[in-house]
């Protein structure tokens, strides 16, 4: 039952996109991003989540972006912050969802014509399967992927050993948000210690079966989608886009999947045990929420989420690397001769150990993504130091997508913005009200292609909240500026339920 009075009744408006949700005067209240349109689209049912989030042990921030929609425990598009407790549910079942973007060397009159588009993504497809279940074994031209592969890259990351086993370029690494998680101790061999403990409680029935999902996409909003590189005429932005690696008016790809059923099944494992640890020593759940279990810091339970978090990410991290390396590959199939970079990669769910406010602390990320911006010490050593790294949101294909840079203004939402433009539809509601006849007309109208037969109503433009008002509260808020505009082409998408 929500509390009285109505979460949306307490926001009170700071600036032009910022608000905050005063709630109780012991504790600071909860920094919400948003125009006046963004705002109102919020559910009281997101800011409940938001406000019990924010009153559970140990969280000191929560930040609600222009995203924020119902998720696992708190809201999906929100950044939780605590020096002293994990919390799962801010990471949520998909560990380590991301984005990245290959840049190519491809001017967007290569790809004008349909039918070579066509050819692209049958390429693709037969090297990248789509849809729950799917994995390597599963294409016409797939990169055969060992087990004893796949458990180094689940416990060493994109190390260079992993990268050259399976033809990932050694440069791309350091355009990684993280390249290698190691777990509460930091080392392979720890992270390979707790797989060995995890796979003799059998936790995993087929851990064959979804290591064989590195280079795949999945199911539900996962996709992979061809752009064209629009670049503003600002002087700054456009010195910015020279380090990022954009090429104005050229092809690139833009990718979006995370850790598939590996990451799944340890995410769900962890809620599982804490749910248990939490009944045997009647300790209450905040708020009553199942989903907002916690462990505190050093603790075996931490310990052991850290760990398996970890290896879920890694197994992330590889997986975009080498879906990346696969879709530089079909493009050379097609069009013998064309050459790519990775311009980055980054994770929107995620717990990472970072300083903030000159404090060591945990800034969990669900559906958040990471804005260090120029100078940040966190950046230190990186291709980004003194630009601020790339900030990859995706809107939808019509609307398109965009590249951002974070400003000073990020310290307000604890160095986080929003992972994309967040669904405005269940899919259920989706698959009611929309129709089918009026999102093929769009995708026609917008000259993008895909290879779906159908495109899936749960995933309609439609679905989603109005990217540019979001983008705009982004900007408005001082946040992070925006670098370049990604215009759709072609999209590659399964139409199944979702896995993220």
């Amino acid at each position: 039952m929500l509390k009285s009075p109505s979460p949306k009744s307490m926001l009170t408006k700071t600036g032009p996109a910022t608000a905050s949700l005063a709630f109780d005067s012991k504790i600071s209240p909860i920094t919400v991003i948003g125009t006046d349109a963004i705002r109102n689209s919020f559910d009281d049912t997101t800011l409940q989540q938001a406000i019990n989030a924010r009153s559970s042990p140990g969280v000191t921030d929560v930040i609600v972006n222009p995203d924020a929609h119902v998720g696992y425990g708190a809201p999906i598009g929100c950044v939780l912050v605590s020096p002293t407790h994990i919390y799962p549910g801010p990471v949520g079942v998909d560990i380590k969802c991301s984005m990245s973007l290959l840049q190519l060397d491809l001017d967007s009159s290569a790809i004008a014509d349909k039918k070579l588009r066509r050819a692209l993504i049958n390429a693709i497809t037969e090297r990248t399967p789509t849809g729950p279940g799917q994995g390597q074994r599963d294409v016409k031209k797939s990169r055969r992927i060992s087990k004893q592969t796949a458990i180094k890259a689940v416990t060493e990351g994109a190390s260079k050993e992993v990268c050259e086993i399976l033809s990932i370029p050694d440069s791309w690494p350091c355009r990684c948000e993280d390249s290698f998680h190691g777990g509460h101790c930091g080392t392979s061999d720890g992270l390979l210690e707790r797989l060995d403990t995890i796979i003799k409680t059998n936790v995993f029935k087929h851990l064959d079966e979804k290591l064989s999902q590195l280079g795949s996409y999945g199911g539900g909003n996962h996709f992979g989608e061809c752009e064209i590189v629009k670049l503003g005429k600002n002087e700054s932005s456009l010195k910015t886009a020279d380090v990022f690696g954009l090429l104005d008016n050229n092809v690139a790809f833009l990718s979006h999947c995370g850790s598939r059923g590996f990451g799944n099944i340890l995410a769900t494992n962890q809620f599982k045990v804490l749910r248990a640890y939490f009944e045997n020593n009647n300790i209450p759940f905040p708020a009553n929420d199942r989903e907002l279990v916690y462990a505190p810091i050093d603790t075996k339970e931490a310990n052991e989420y850290l760990d398996d978090m970890s290896l879920g990410a890694n197994f992330a991290t590889v997986n975009h690397l080498l879906i990346n390396a696969l879709v530089l590959e079909a493009f050379q199939e097609v069009i013998p001769g064309v050459k790519g970079n990775l311009v980055y990669f980054i994770s929107h769910n995620i717990t990472r150990k970072e300083v903030f406010n000159n404090r060591s602390t945990w800034v969990h990320r669900k559906g958040a993504t990471r804005a260090f911006p120029a100078n940040h010490a966190g950046l230190a050593g990186t291709p980004f130091a003194k630009t601020g790294h790339p900030i990859l949101l995706p809107g939808n294909p019509v609307s398109g997508s965009v590249v951002m840079v974070a400003e000073g203004g990020a310290a307000k939402s604890c160095y986080s913005v929003n992972h994309g433009a967040g669904r405005q539809m269940s899919r259920k509601a989706a698959f009611r009200d929309l129709d089918q006849v009026v999102i093929d007309r769009e995708f026609t109208s917008s000259d993008i292609i895909t290879n779906c037969r159908i495109y899936p109503k749960d995933e309609a433009p439609a679905a989603y909240k109005d990217f540019n008002e979001v983008v705009k509260s982004v900007e408005l808020a001082g946040l992070a500026s925006t670098v370049a505009q990604l215009k759709a082409t072609f999209v590659i998408k399964d139409s199944s339920g979702a896995d993220d």
